[in-house]
């Protein structure tokens, strides 16, 4: 028995960094900012630990490539089943501003399928946090319960306040209108609410942001490759001001027309897909077994793809790292519109005169 207790404390030894590692999650800590990045300001000074990370990078054996191209996934849908996506690097740096203001509440605001809303209010529950979401939903069914689909599911299951708004009076009265007027309700009630935009894009969710953060750190560190991007809603003009604002307030002193290439991707608008793209996903899925997000990853590599094929000797012999965004929930709102793609069972025809042979564990 002395043997064995001896052997097992050896075991359990090489398991304490990774055990310590495993405590990490959940807890406040101090943030320390690479070199390259310690001029920024402002710099946050806590983390929540957050997400599964580092997430993981793999080869992505995508069909029709141009020649000497290669194509590697990062793969940010794997950063945590609940809190699945891009979205919680960002969440890591802004809850942490919110426990350092002494929230009871967050309050933020999106589509009616947001996956940044859906992992907001499941961090927010994490950290003893009661979720306000106001949700941008057509005319037609702001009135209407909003079902149990895709991000409602997780929202509506961890007790997320939902505020419906229909697109009308959204694009009317403004996002940081819309969060005030709640903050200033849910003030009057006794709360102590903290706002978190649309998407978590502030000069704090930059810290861990896709397009700037990613933008701005290849640019100041020794990376310095070319960061491009899709926009999948508005226009390329319109997100190079907005991040462009948020490198002004990090007091970045760069252009964002320098450090990030972005390309239109948005198709019929927001949120809103074609048959061509929806068989992309289906097709990408069958032959990699990588499942992209209809609204952000799939529009992006149907628009690369795209690009490869209309123009393979500006991607020819290339190296590309394509961020897997997440999102997947998404998909389970657009069902109906699959179903066309994804039809490919049958009964399975069984002989009656087979013999009975039980696996392990009976189900009758």
């Amino acid at each position: 028995m002395c043997g064995r207790y001896i052997h097992l404390r050896k075991q359990l030894s090489t398991l304490e960094p990774l055990m310590a590692s495993n405590f990490d999650f959940l807890s406040l800590k101090p943030y320390t900012p690479p070199s390259w990045a310690s001029h920024l300001d402002p710099i946050p000074s806590h983390i929540v630990s957050l997400a599964h990370l580092p997430t993981p990078i793999h080869r992505w054996n995508l069909p029709n490539l141009p020649p000497n191209t290669e194509v590697w996934l990062k793969r940010d849908d794997l950063s945590g089943m609940q809190l699945s996506g891009n979205k919680v690097r960002k969440l890591e740096f802004l809850m942490a501003g919110a426990i350092a203001e002494g929230a009871d509440s967050v309050i933020t605001i999106g589509g009616i399928q947001s996956n940044h809303c859906r992992a907001t209010a499941v961090a927010a529950k994490y950290l003893n946090l009661d979720p306000f979401l106001i949700l941008r939903t057509s005319k037609l069914l702001v009135d209407q319960d909003p079902a149990l689909v895709g991000n409602l599911l997780v929202e509506r299951l961890v007790g997320a306040s939902l505020q419906l708004i229909s697109k009308e009076e959204y694009a009317q009265i403004g996002s940081v209108t819309l969060a005030n007027l709640l903050k200033q309700k849910l003030i009057k009630e006794g709360r102590r609410p903290y706002v978190i935009p649309v998407g978590g894009s502030n000069s704090l969710g930059t810290c861990g942001g896709t397009i700037a953060g990613l933008a701005l750190g290849s640019s100041l560190s020794t990376l310095k490759a070319r960061v491009h991007a899709f926009s999948v809603c508005d226009d390329p003009d319109y997100f190079h001001n907005f991040v462009q604002g948020l490198l002004d307030g990090l007091k970045a002193g760069v252009n964002s027309g320098d450090i990030v290439h972005i390309q239109n991707a948005k198709g019929l608008g927001y949120a809103m897909n074609t048959s061509e793209e929806l068989n992309f996903v289906k097709e990408v899925a069958e032959a990699t077994g990588v499942v992209l997000d209809p609204v952000y990853s799939g529009k992006a590599a149907y628009a690369m793809l795209k690009d490869m094929n209309e123009n393979p000797k500006k991607w020819e012999g290339r190296k590309i790292l394509f961020v897997h965004t997440g999102g997947l929930l998404g998909l389970y709102d657009k069902v109906d519109q699959l179903a066309s793609f994804v039809g490919n069972w049958e009964r399975m025809d069984v002989n009656e005169s087979v013999p009975r042979q039980d696996g392990i564990g009976k189900m009758f």
